[in-house]
């Protein structure tokens, strides 16, 4: 098996670590200090059980790898779109693309049962790049659980967690998913095949749709947002618009908001990826964790009042922190905005 992981960060850093350690030919797409570092002195993962320094291919040009059998993308959600033309050389004629991605997957829809079936989503895939050039139908979803950080270049320390749920799009045990659920529990991981991985997919866009931006607007972590009366409040509100959303989409949730809530209140002092990200002058994944959502809602017909003034406070925050792109008319998936 030929693995190539498309940003080494963090999760990519430790999927990938995890995956060649246990014998999985694995390449990395990387860039800067931490692609120099891992070049020079090998790719290191600290975990609780002590520390493992893999040797793999480690590149800034995917042309240099040639055709995979699998692609994890392990980007942010909005630094996809303006890669694809360069991931061209990592597909062959059968290469998988899993998503490793927070957010609404640009692929939401294809083979969807119903009205919306193969419908595009702007908001995450501008110009269907995405969709014209990776392909729909090399689409596997991907629901990530560990946390982890990278501590220094070349060096990612993992936190919690080891699942990463996979799923096809149309719900089947493809060939494809199960031998790649194999590979990863062969190398000590939790990697189930989910029927309805657009359920998986919304239970954690559910907290992110919600606490992020309302982290980035307040500094605050998870534990303060859900403990204090007034924020845990608007967290509840988007929660229950997003939710409407998706039951409209045929989305079952395996637990009620407020058990939601608590869950990410149990994390504790933990910022999330959104602050963390204005803090350190990165770009914010403002439009696949709630722009999208909003757009969803304006396709269904769920009004989303709660989500729609988060979205434009979090949007102006970002746009003086020079993160997000100042607006040209029209919100991108939100007429009329």
């Amino acid at each position: 098996m030929k693995l190539c992981v498309y940003g080494a960060g963090a999760i990519g850093g430790y999927l990938g670590a995890v995956l060649a350690k246990a014998g999985v030919e694995v390449s990395l797409v990387a860039r800067g200090p931490h692609l120099q570092a891992i070049k020079t002195r090998g790719l290191t993962l600290r975990t609780e059980a002590g520390e493992t320094t893999v040797r793999l291919a480690a590149t800034e040009d995917p042309a240099a790898l040639g055709p995979q059998d699998y692609v994890v993308i392990a980007l942010k959600a909005n630094s996809v779109p303006a890669v694809v033309e360069r991931m061209r050389p990592l597909l062959g004629r059968d290469t998988a693309v899993v998503f490793a991605v927070n957010g609404v997957p640009w692929w939401y829809f294809y083979k969807l049962p119903g009205p919306w079936e193969n419908r595009r989503i702007s908001s995450v895939d501008p110009g269907g790049r995405q969709w014209d050039v990776i392909g729909p139908e090399r689409a596997i979803g991907c629901v990530v659980h560990p946390a982890c950080e990278v501590t220094a270049p070349g060096v990612v320390q993992h936190i919690d967690g080891n699942r990463f749920d996979l799923g096809e799009p149309d719900g089947s045990a493809s060939d494809r998913c199960k031998t790649l659920s194999a590979a990863m529990v062969a190398a000590g991981l939790k990697a189930p095949v989910r029927p309805r991985i657009r359920d998986d997919i919304w239970l954690k866009l559910w907290g992110n749709l919600s606490f992020n931006p309302i982290s980035a607007l307040t500094g605050a972590t998870l534990e303060q947002i859900a403990r204090d009366p007034g924020t845990r409040e608007v967290a509840r509100r988007m929660m229950l618009e997003g939710g409407a959303i998706a039951e409209k989409l045929g989305v079952r949730f395996a637990v009620g908001v407020d058990r939601r809530i608590e869950g990410a209140a149990a994390v504790g002092a933990h910022k999330t990826s959104m602050l963390q990200d204005l803090e350190r002058g990165r770009a914010m994944e403002i439009d696949a964790l709630v722009t999208a959502v909003a757009e969803l809602g304006a396709l269904v017909g769920v009004p989303t009042p709660a989500i729609d003034l988060v979205l434009g406070l979090v949007r102006l925050r970002a746009r003086v922190a020079g993160l997000y792109p100042w607006a040209t008319g029209q919100e991108a998936g939100k007429p009329g905005q």
